[in-house]
């Protein structure tokens, strides 16, 4: 059997790369990447552009091809069901798909205001209002998540879907120093220490500074 192959760009500024690469970790899925390069348009249409809608990540697994962050995460979740990347419950499943779907779909202030960047960090970072609209909306999410499931994941003791979909902000909330409550605190901190994420983050920071963001065409 072929083994996967997962394309993805960035891992210093790739949101949705990190989204599906997570989902992909979670999944167990064994897999190579295959990274772009960093003055490829696809690139920078993630980095810049901030569309959920693109081909980048994609997946290619036993003659499949499927792209868009959310059709790779169903897609592992039928392939892999023993993963738990969706709750068992139809009711948390739902809500679990809902969250998803929000932050595929929405937060565009916030991903134009506070772009993914792990290696920066910027303290006292003055955040527009539109942008912490956005910043309280996922604070909600997370506080009901936590609360209606008991933690420490959004969805229970074992990440899922929905914290891979929220990985990156994670990332943005610590690179842009976003103040947070003790609760949402400790679960950028348990995000953080996910191996899956260690492993990331290392090597974002890895990664050349070879990304000019002003030279990008929209």
């Amino acid at each position: 059997m072929a083994k996967a192959v997962l394309t993805i760009s960035s891992k210093n500024y790739g949101a949705w790369a990190l989204r599906g690469w997570l989902t992909a970790k979670l999944a167990g899925l064994d897999f190579t990447e295959k990274v772009i390069p960093p003055d490829d348009p696809s690139m920078k249409a993630e980095m810049l552009l901030l569309s959920a809608s693109m081909l980048v990540p994609s997946l290619q697994h036993n003659g499949v091809k499927v792209w868009d962050t959310l059709a790779i995460a169903e897609y592992l979740n039928e392939i892999k069901p023993k993963a738990g990347l969706l709750p068992a419950d139809v009711k948390a499943r739902a809500h679990c798909r809902a969250i998803c779907g929000e932050m595929h779909s929405g937060f565009g202030s916030l991903r134009a205001s506070l772009p993914m960047n792990i290696k920066a960090h910027f303290p006292n970072f003055k955040v527009w209002s539109r942008a912490q609209g956005d910043i309280d909306r996922v604070i909600a999410i997370w506080k009901e998540c936590l609360g209606s499931y008991g933690g420490p994941y959004l969805f229970g003791k074992q990440p899922c879907m929905a914290d891979a979909m929220y990985a990156p902000v994670v990332t943005r909330f610590m690179t842009y120093d976003v103040a947070l409550d003790k609760t949402c605190t400790a679960y950028c901190k348990r995000i953080m220490e996910l191996p899956a994420m260690k492993e990331w983050v290392a090597a974002a920071k890895k990664e050349p500074d070879e990304i000019d963001e002003l030279d990008a065409e929209f």
